[in-house]
């Protein structure tokens, strides 16, 4: 059955594309996004602590859990004519080379305006441990196309 606006329902739940990040490909967003913090570089630095925390080695950028949850909006919301308009989160773990996440999302309301429809979803990114790396909520749109 194909999804549209009329026959969103909240419960349904979608999945993302799996993102393995490697050292390379944080190398790589640190370069994009011109954030070269060493968290991200440098492995000596990361064997220190951080008050209560020690990462034991470098780890992903908190927004590529922001893109990977982008990624599957849009992969969703792209082919049944809606767009992705906000999104908000939360990081709840670090995110290290050789860890495996995935992006979920559920939808918890439906809202039809006079200008447009919108929907909320709640949005989980989980590591192959099943452990919560982020969290957040999304708002789309499925724009009236007269």
């Amino acid at each position: 059955m194909t999804t549209t606006f009329d026959t969103l329902q909240a419960g349904l739940t979608i999945e993302g594309t799996p993102f393995s990040p490697t050292r390379e490909s944080i190398r790589e967003f640190c370069e994009a996004s011109l954030d070269f913090n060493p968290l991200h570089l440098d492995d000596e630095y990361m064997k220190g602590s951080f008050g209560k925390t020690n990462f034991g080695g470098i780890i992903m950028h908190g927004m590529n859990n922001f893109g990977v949850i982008s990624k599957m909006l849009t992969d969703w919301l792209y082919p049944l004519g809606g767009e992705h308009r906000r999104l908000e989160t939360r990081w709840k773990m670090p995110v290290k080379p050789g860890d495996t996440i995935t992006p979920h999302g559920i939808v918890t309301g439906t809202q039809r305006t006079e200008k447009s429809r919108w929907a909320t979803l709640d949005v989980t990114v989980l590591n192959q441990r099943g452990e919560t790396v982020a969290t957040g909520e999304a708002m789309v749109e499925f724009p009236h196309r007269d």
